[in-house]
């Protein structure tokens, strides 16, 4: 099946790219997107993905206004062309590879719109590859660019138009392609481990932006970290150092959830020095609006051929400690020595964690 992409030197195996290297059902490779603007009081995010394996493109576009988290979602059948980046009103374009990205949602009946440019602040920073069995299976190994960003546009929300400016729209974005639990529930034993701790977090300061993540079995033992320091480029070429290190934190909880109230982290940089840094999030960004841990809007679900859908969550009358509500994206204040500044510390932690006191599949904290 050759498609528009063969017309590109892209290749990493014999076949056309309309076919995977992997004839894995969970292979997949997806955009995300969040933006925030605390003075406008607007958080939004996207995502678009492709499961070629399973014939499935998905994506929604999700914004909390007002109290609200307003969500439209859409999938349509993947024919194998992975020039396309659209799925229902939803669609991505790449002005500038790794520099400038356009997210635009068209009129739709729930009445969410938007015409948004990101505008890089960092140059990518490439996570080190996640892997990890359950018992022999691989079951996630994938690869993930995170970069921070500034945001320029306008979102409509029902009646209410938001003009975003770059000076004091901020966000990040990731690219993440490989392995992961996506589709219907698989038949036969269980395979995949009831147990998964998880902390990721872009963050801007004035000068600099920061970003971690960790993954840690029930006893604390890490299978993923990652944190660096990354100087503010902007659109330029200049050259970056990036000061990578090691990551420690202390967690404070919310009484009866798994969300986190208070955060101190501690960066152990490779020179020596050490940067603390204090997270206070403000309000939480559900992440099963994008189809994360949705129970029908799962990511890589086949739902039919153009399919899409929407609907408006109160965030007033969310009991956060029901699993569908776990999976978080936090906006926060971030605080440290060089100075203060916004970001997202995303968090999901399902199952037991001797370093944090949790325990059970879903027990809250005291």
């Amino acid at each position: 099946m050759i498609t528009e992409w063969d017309e590109y030197p892209v290749h990493q195996t014999p076949e056309p790219v309309a076919f995977p290297g992997t004839s894995d059902r969970n292979f997949y490779d997806r955009y995300f997107f969040h933006g925030y603007d605390l003075e406008r009081g607007i958080f939004f995010a996207a995502a678009l993905g492709f499961y070629p394996n399973r014939s499935v493109v998905d994506g929604a576009f999700n914004v909390v206004y007002e109290g609200r988290q307003h969500i439209v979602r859409a999938s349509r059948l993947c024919t194998g062309n992975r020039s396309r980046l659209s799925v229902g009103p939803l669609h991505v374009e790449v002005i500038e590879p790794l520099r400038t990205l356009r997210i635009c949602v068209d009129e739709n009946p729930w009445e969410l719109a938007a015409d948004l440019y990101f505008l890089r602040r960092t140059p990518p920073i490439e996570e080190p590859r996640f892997q990890q069995r359950a018992h022999t299976r691989l079951w996630m190994d994938y690869t993930r660019m995170t970069q921070h960003g500034r945001w320029r546009g306008w979102v409509r929300v029902q009646n209410a138009r938001v003009d975003l400016d770059p000076t004091r729209s901020l966000g990040a974005r990731d690219r993440s392609w490989g392995l992961r639990p996506v589709g219907e529930p698989e038949a036969g034993a269980p395979v995949l481990p009831w147990q998964f701790f998880w902390l990721w977090a872009p963050l801007h300061l004035p000068d600099a932006c920061l970003h971690f993540a960790v993954s840690e079995y029930a006893d604390g033992k890490r299978w993923h970290e990652y944190a660096v320091v990354v100087p503010d480029t902007g659109t330029t070429n200049a050259a970056v150092e990036a000061r990578e290190g090691r990551l420690q934190y202390d967690l404070d909880f919310r009484p009866g959830t798994r969300h986190i109230r208070k955060a101190q982290f501690r960066l152990e940089l490779a020179d020596h020095q050490q940067l603390h840094v204090a997270l206070e999030p403000i309000f939480h960004f559900y992440m099963a609006g994008l189809g994360y841990g949705h129970p029908a809007w799962g990511h890589g679900r086949y739902l039919g051929d153009e399919v899409v859908a929407g609907e408006i969550w109160d965030l007033n009358t969310i009991d956060p400690a029901l699993p569908l509500y776990l999976h978080v994206q936090s906006l926060t204040r971030v605080r440290c020595q060089s100075g203060e500044g916004l970001g997202v510390l995303e968090q999901l932690i399902i199952g037991p964690h001797a370093p944090t006191g949790l325990s059970g599949l879903f027990d809250p904290a005291p």
